[in-house]
C-alpha cells in the first residue's frame, strides 16, 4: 500500500476548529462493528486499526498512523451502520471531527473537499492494491511488501494485528518472518 495521504498545513488549520480530543488506551474502541459512525478521528499520536469481526475471527483491514484520518467512511457519510470496528493499538490521541460540523466544513471549504476527494482516491487505490494483493501475491510476498512500505509499522503494532492485515496465522507469520530474515 502507499502512506495514506497526509493533511496539509490548510487541513491542519481546519483542525483547529474540532477542539475535541480524545486519548485512548491500548485496546480501547472508538466505533464498534454495526453502530452508526458519527466521527472521523484525525490521528494525532499512536496507531489504530479498522477492523472486522467474522464470527469471532478478527480481522485487521487497515491500519492508521499519526496525521491521517480514519472513519469507518460508508457509515459516517451515508449514515449506515459500520461494517467496521476503530481500535487504538497502542496509546493514542485522536481529534474528533463531528459530523455536523464536518459537513458545514466541506460546503464552505473547496480546499478541504479537494484534500478529502485526494484522500478517498488513495484509500480506493489501496483497497484495491490490497484485494489484488490477498488473491495474487504469497504471504511472505505481501510480508516483504508490507515491511518495505512501513517499517515503522512493525515496531509499534503486535504480531497477530499483522498476521491478521496479511490474511495468515501468527505461526505462519512467525515463519514468514524468520524466512525473510534468514534471506
Amino acid at each position: 500500500m502507499r502512506p495514506t495521504v497526509k493533511a496539509p498545513t490548510y487541513i491542519t488549520r481546519v483542525l483547529n476548529d474540532f477542539p475535541d480530543h480524545r486519548d485512548l488506551q491500548r485496546r480501547q474502541t472508538l466505533l464498534l462493528q454495526g453502530d452508526v459512525s458519527r466521527h472521523a478521528y484525525y490521528i494525532e499520536s499512536g496507531c489504530l486499526r479498522l477492523c472486522y469481526n467474522d464470527d469471532g475471527n478478527d480481522i485487521t483491514v487497515q491500519f492508521f498512523q499519526p496525521g491521517e484520518i480514519v472513519a469507518s467512511l460508508e457509515s459516517f457519510l451515508k449514515g449506515e451502520p459500520s461494517r467496521f470496528g476503530i481500535e487504538a493499538i497502542v496509546p493514542s490521541s485522536v481529534r474528533v471531527i463531528d459530523k455536523v460540523r464536518f459537513e458545514e466544513h466541506m460546503n464552505a471549504s473547496g480546499s478541504l473537499r479537494d484534500f478529502l476527494f485526494e484522500a478517498l482516491l488513495t484509500r480506493l487505490s489501496d483497497y484495491q492494491t490490497l484485494f489484488l494483493n490477498r488473491i495474487m501475491e504469497s504471504p511472505e510476498k505481501r510480508y516483504r511488501h508490507l515491511l518495505a512500505q512501513n517499517p515503522a509499522l512493525f515496531e509499534i503494532v503486535p504480531q497477530h494485528y499483522i498476521a491478521s492485515f496479511l490474511g495468515v496465522t501468527p505461526v505462519s507469520l512467525s515463519r514468514i518472518r524468520k524466512k525473510v530474515e534468514e534471506s
